[in-house]
């Protein structure tokens, strides 16, 4: 009788490659995946500009106009994508002029790697030309930051930068890397990484805690849901529809929340929040139950503290401890990823319609259509209603176009009134309000999804702060369209004006130049309309064109964005004039 003899095999060494920092640079975010970045090249970060020039048939690099602008088109590419946008500039005022977008994408739980250049690691702390602290100056706004002193640290601090940035609650981090650390050699492997000690981006659900919110789920005879982005985050879309068919609550969203349900299904009762609408603002206040769903209880959601909610039982999904309890207490908290909670959920609980609480929320409906809704989207008078933009754009584009907004009162429109049958179809601006955001952010989401139709909705305030990416626009041939709602006002500032300064427009009122004759120097086709017969053309025309187009429309100098909460009033003292 023979005996087979077994051997184990033996273990092969993965091959290093002897490489500068910089290669490693461009070596690790190709291995990331990363095949587009944007950036604006300067002298302590150019070692890493080189090696991309070298890899340009791997990973392609967006010139933009301004390292902001970089940040932001980082954002609307991982925003639509659901993967991590990088964002790339040398030192000093390179590195400054990220922060903004990286503060937004921060608040907005946006997930970023930016890599900036520095000052040879012998220079720290002498005041070298162009030596910024940006470590510093970015911790208060990055999920985490580190700056690399030497080449051999760039694979495992790269890794570690994608992975925090991705996990848990999303966020962004920035790496800072010495000009000697770019030049250096080192022995070159990347391992992805896939945890780290102390770190734990997802928390473990209690199913005690699924328990205890079920039981008043199932008690609830006026249960209210409000969610937030991390239902896309999580990508819990169909989790949330399957959950209030189901149970037959009715839900409404945050700003950021908006796309992830359809607009038009039956148990979307709209948006709530300072220019939400007036049902599910009014009932936040009349609900028994409230279900709030990757959201953490804004300012602009809640109104006065002291008045939100105070006749509900509160229950929070929310995969980051640091937000519960934060804001709103809440009696039962689960802690952890709202697609898995949704899901070991949804079992626990009963198959109701709750018939007379919705026709509650159709009741209030009805009252804001017929006051606000008929008139911004319908208007009798001359003047032309951004309100009726965006229900032209809705209508031509079948509400499956991606809207990137800016900051202001245009931005309240079209959240209120743009039409969605696909998630991630609203990229803008929520915590921070950032001026400035959607030009770039547009070019970055049609990146990211060049099939899709990209509306940028700006104001004429807005658009100015970050116009050179038309620049951008024009050199990388981004078809993306873009709406100029133009009152030649600062808007949103000019209506508080109005309403809680007694008219003193301070400041707010704009004199603008002729829009489309700058977009055609970018050689960007370019239409003004001031007349209402000729904007469902102008739409159609834009919508119907092979490549970036421009179209400036003259609103209203000085209509305003209604329901509206006044600033530290509850949500129960919604106006709605």
């Amino acid at each position: 009788m023979s005996v087979q003899t077994l051997t184990k095999p033996t273990s092969q060494k993965t091959q290093s490659l002897r490489i500068t920092g910089s290669e490693a640079v461009v070596r690790s975010l190709i291995a990331e995946g990363v095949d587009v970045l944007y950036g604006y090249p300067g002298g302590a970060i150019m070692p890493v500009y080189d090696e991309l020039y070298k890899f340009r048939d791997q990973i392609h690099h967006v010139l933009t106009r301004h390292e902001q602008g970089a940040a932001h088109a980082a954002q609307g590419f991982a925003r639509i994508s659901g993967r991590v946008g990088v964002a790339i500039a040398t030192s000093g005022p390179g590195a400054t002029n990220l922060v903004t977008g990286i503060a937004d994408a921060q608040i907005d739980s946006t997930p970023l790697v930016c890599i900036t250049g520095q000052v040879g690691a012998h220079l720290l702390g002498s005041d070298a030309f162009q030596e910024t602290d940006i470590v510093g100056i970015s911790t208060p706004v990055t999920k985490w930051n580190h700056q690399i002193t030497t080449a051999e640290e760039i694979p495992e601090v790269l890794a570690k930068a994608f992975y925090i940035a991705k996990s848990g609650r999303p966020g962004p981090v920035l790496i800072d890397i010495t000009k000697n650390a770019q030049f250096e050699m080192l022995d070159y492997q990347y391992k992805p990484c896939t945890g780290i000690r102390s770190y734990a981006p997802e928390p473990q659900i209690k199913i005690e805690d699924l328990q205890a919110a079920a039981s008043l789920l199932n008690q609830a005879k006026r249960p209210f849901i409000v969610w937030g982005q991390g239902v896309i985050l999580s990508q819990a879309e169909k989790a949330l529809k399957t959950f209030i068919e189901h149970t037959g609550i009715p839900a409404a969203w945050t700003i950021l929340g908006a796309s992830a349900i359809d607009t038009d299904h039956p148990l979307n009762v709209g948006m709530v929040g300072m220019h939400g609408n007036y049902a599910p603002n009014i009932l936040t206040n009349e609900c028994d139950v409230l279900l709030a769903i990757g959201m953490r209880f804004d300012d602009r959601v809640t109104g006065k503290l002291e008045t939100y909610a105070k006749q509900a039982k509160i229950i929070h999904i929310e995969i980051d401890p640091a937000e519960v309890d934060k804001n709103v207490k809440t009696d039962v908290a689960i802690v952890g990823d709202a697609k898995k909670a949704l899901t070991a959920l949804t079992p626990l609980l009963e198959n109701k319609t709750h018939d007379t609480w919705r026709r509650r929320f159709e009741e209030l409906h009805q009252i804001e259509d017929e006051k606000i809704i008929q008139k911004d989207l319908f208007p009798t008078k001359d003047g032309l209603t951004m309100g009726e933009v965006i229900r032209c754009i809705n209508e031509h584009t079948k509400a499956e176009a991606a809207i990137v907004t800016d900051v202001g009162q245009h931005q309240m429109i079209a959240c209120r009134y743009a039409a969605f049958k696909q998630t991630k179809s609203n990229i803008t601006s929520g915590g921070l309000g950032t001026m400035g955001f959607a030009l770039p952010a547009a070019i970055g989401a049609k990146m990211a999804a060049p099939e899709r139709a990209v509306v940028a909705i700006i104001g004429d305030g807005g658009y100015q702060m970050n116009i050179q990416e038309l620049g951008t626009i024009f050199q990388t041939k981004a078809a993306v369209k873009i709406v100029l709602l133009n009152n030649n006002f600062l808007g949103m500032v000019r209506q508080w004006q109005q309403l809680f300064f007694d008219k003193r427009y301070a400041s707010t009122e704009l004199i603008n130049p002729e829009f489309g004759l700058i977009a055609s120097a970018y050689h960007i086709p370019a239409r003004k309309v001031t007349q209402r017969d000729s904007l469902n053309e102008a739409v159609g025309e834009m919508l119907a064109h092979d490549g970036p187009y421009f179209l400036e429309v003259v609103v209203e100098p000085e209509a305003n964005v209604f329901p509206m909460i006044p600033s530290g009033a509850s949500v129960s003292e919604i106006r709605l004039s």
